[in-house]
């Protein structure tokens, strides 16, 4: 009976449900940016992004992570509240996103991995991209050793990537269900083996590939990251919040408890030093189920965060946990092929929480 009445509930429509239970939206965003590649749909462009918050300034309650939190920790109505994330700290917020942030005055939260402030994000994932989605030629065959055991893949006459071909497949993502050749079998192949790993794993692994495909590391990158100098003026006058995104960004799951402690605690206590301000907001690590645990929930409380987000789609409704708060991935090829313009971001608005 209870599984019935789930069921029931479940089909009701979403603006029926935002009628009679209204909540809260948190978007979560990477980049700003006008990018050649975005395998993982990551950025959205400039012009998009103000369209974006046109949209939220003109039809919703525009309103601060912490707000959000001390609003539901006080029982008070949340109903078209939207709250602004950034995941994984890049560059570009800074420079394309805070300017427009400014000109709409709406707040954000910026999620910052510590140990790539200064670095290059994610090194293996542009590292993969470089390699394998731009043009070249590489060695037919590629044979990894990981953890004692080795792995080989053929890249047929995939192995040639013209400038022309490379055009032709330059829009296919990570989440498409066709690949169009074996170097995007290959790619999504390594991502979902270096993804889970520890960085010392991930690095071993990334330098066999390299040193396959005849490459030195990349040097500079779009996606740099933030530097201490870059954090502590995105944060100077408190439009833009600092939050921890760990400090390696490796999936919680994937560590010890004491590992999992000095991630989260140590994360709070640099970007406090960056940016010369509390550092109270949390985001795990990829921020799927599978990625953290209880253990880390209560980390991340014992540490002194008064809310946490996950990545998990839906939307924060009155009595949600603050310590695992949903998100909306802008961008969501689940829920609309391609970048959204203010169009398709509108109508993804009003499907979720109404307008």
């Amino acid at each position: 009976m209870k599984t019935h009445v789930l069921e029931r509930l479940q089909r009701i429509p979403q603006w029926l449900r935002n009628k009679y239970a209204p909540g809260a939206l948190i978007l979560l965003y990477h980049r700003v940016a006008d990018t050649s590649l975005d395998p993982h749909l990551l950025s959205v462009t400039p012009r998009h992004f103000a369209e974006h918050l046109d949209v939220l300034r003109k039809h919703y309650r525009p309103m601060s992570l912490q707000q959000l939190a001390q609003a539901l920790r006080e029982r008070k109505s949340i109903g078209r509240v939207v709250v602004v994330t950034f995941d994984d700290g890049y560059a570009d917020n800074l420079y394309n996103a805070k300017p427009l942030l400014e000109r709409f005055d709406i707040p954000a939260t910026v999620f910052v991995p510590t140990e790539s402030v200064g670095q290059v994000f994610e090194a293996w994932r542009g590292e993969l991209e470089r390699v394998l989605l731009r043009p070249g030629t590489l060695p037919k065959i590629l044979s990894l050793s990981v953890d004692g055991k080795t792995q080989h893949w053929d890249l047929g006459e995939s192995a040639l990537y013209t400038d022309e071909v490379y055009k032709d497949h330059r829009g296919w993502n990570f989440f498409a269900e066709i690949d169009p050749s074996p170097r995007h079998s290959l790619y999504r192949a390594l991502y979902l083996l270096l993804r889970p790993m520890p960085e010392d794993k991930q690095q071993d692994v990334l330098d066999q590939v390299l040193a396959w495909a005849n490459l030195e590391p990349i040097r500079d990158s779009p996606h740099r990251s933030l530097s201490p100098a870059e954090v502590f003026r995105l944060a100077k006058d408190g439009l833009v919040e600092i939050g921890s995104h760990a400090m390696t960004h490796t999936p919680l799951v994937a560590l010890s408890a004491s590992a999992q402690r000095e991630e989260i605690q140590r994360s709070k206590n640099d970007l406090e030093e960056m940016s010369g301000r509390p550092v109270v907001s949390f985001a795990y690590p990829f921020g799927l189920p599978t990625d953290y645990n209880e253990d880390a929930v209560a980390l991340v409380k014992e540490a002194g965060y008064k809310c946490a987000c996950a990545a998990t789609t839906g939307v924060v409704g009155p009595s949600a946990d603050t310590y695992q708060l949903q998100r909306l991935t802008v961008g969501n090829p689940h829920t609309m092929t391609g970048e959204w313009d203010g169009e398709a971001f509108a109508g993804v608005m009003r499907w979720m929480i109404g307008k």
